[in-house]
């Protein structure tokens, strides 16, 4: 883009629904601050904290929450979203007002909405960044992919951050037989780079995801490492104003990191211990790293991930309950996940917003 030309305006809009949206939406912030385009970031609770913190001079705006929760009982995840849907579309509509009044007071030029629902418009160009054309809910999956691709349709194009053909990370979950809408696989997205450093870290764990299993999975990891002898840095994933650290042992833990201090203790770390959620994944991809998986107890997507990279041979994983520290000796028979060079052309992705 010529810099004689004036500057575009950008929403930018990640689920709120543990970190994973947010984080994969900095690179692509990043990206459009380079090719000279203003962002402005537009979330609620911890993913707009989190972006508020990497992006302190970028505009944000706050959106309404679904009031998404996982249930203490991963059998009952799916009838808690039931549960709490009349209240998540409240939150749909109100944000759909939102949007079309900020689009005239912001003079917004176009939107990237990274699995907001109700975040688009006829009157700019929007794009909806997403790895799930298909949306697993167990045998209610058919249903639920219907209504997501029904949501995608609304906008000028879809992008998934994975590899259109085999290999792949997503599998089913990013793949569409014949997709009646305008699809681009933009490649694997992480703000993390691999660097040739010291290790300083034998075992990483990482935390994330709504609450109360992030908490539950904290508990359980804090009385499985009583028995683990090496160094272990565990960082909790609570957004926070003040950083906390705390030494116990030979265990040092943090509530989060930003994305600096993360990419720095991901490439001193020899294992990670964390979540199945695709986010995490990408960013493992990235930096070429060894790791064992707890999937979220009754979400099937990352059950499925889970299930589908173990298959492959690359990452061993354990049900919640079923998690022992000693499971961590299987990583030993993995290939670990391997590296997926796919440079993003950003000027010829965001010429959507350029017709």
């Amino acid at each position: 883009m010529s810099l004689n030309t004036a500057s575009k305006t950008i929403l930018i809009t990640p689920l709120n629904w543990g970190l994973g949206h947010a984080t994969r939406c900095i690179p692509i912030i990043k990206a459009l601050q380079e090719n000279n385009y203003i962002p402005i970031i537009a979330s609620d609770g911890i993913a707009l904290e989190l972006l508020q913190k990497e992006f302190p001079y970028v505009q944000t705006l706050k959106l309404p929450s679904y009031k998404i929760e996982y249930a203490k009982n991963g059998k009952n995840f799916k009838w808690k979203l039931l549960k709490n849907f009349p209240e998540m579309i409240k939150a749909i509509w109100k944000e759909e007002k939102k949007v079309r009044k900020w689009i005239k007071k912001y003079d917004i030029d176009g939107i990237i909405s990274d699995n907001r629902l109700g975040v688009f418009s006829k009157k700019v160009p929007s794009v909806y960044l997403t790895h799930q054309l298909n949306v697993m809910t167990g045998n209610t999956t058919w249903f639920t992919s219907i209504l997501h691709q029904h949501i995608i349709k609304k906008h000028n194009e879809c992008w998934v951050p994975d590899l259109e053909g085999i290999p792949n990370l997503t599998g089913k979950l990013g793949h569409s037989k014949n997709p009646d809408f305008n699809l681009k696989y933009i490649g694997p997205l992480s703000r993390m780079q691999k660097k040739d450093v010291p290790k300083q870290y034998d075992l990483m764990i990482i935390l994330s995801g709504p609450e109360p299993q992030r908490g539950l999975l904290e508990e359980k990891l804090k009385a499985e490492i009583l028995s683990y002898e090496a160094n272990v840095v565990f960082i909790k994933g609570i957004i926070e104003k003040d950083q906390k650290k705390e030494q116990i042992g030979n265990v040092t833990y943090f509530n989060f990191m930003n994305s600096r201090q993360l990419e720095q203790t991901f490439n001193e770390s020899e294992i990670v211990l964390c979540r199945s959620g695709y986010t995490t994944i990408m960013d493992l991809v990235k930096l070429e790293k060894k790791a064992f998986f707890i999937p979220t107890p009754g979400q099937y997507e990352q059950e499925y991930l889970a299930k589908k990279l173990k298959d492959e041979g690359l990452v061993p994983f354990a049900k919640q309950k079923d998690f022992r520290i000693d499971n961590l000796k299987e990583i030993e028979n993995y290939k670990g996940l391997p590296l997926i060079e796919t440079p993003i052309n950003w000027t010829n992705l965001f010429e959507v917003f350029e017709k």
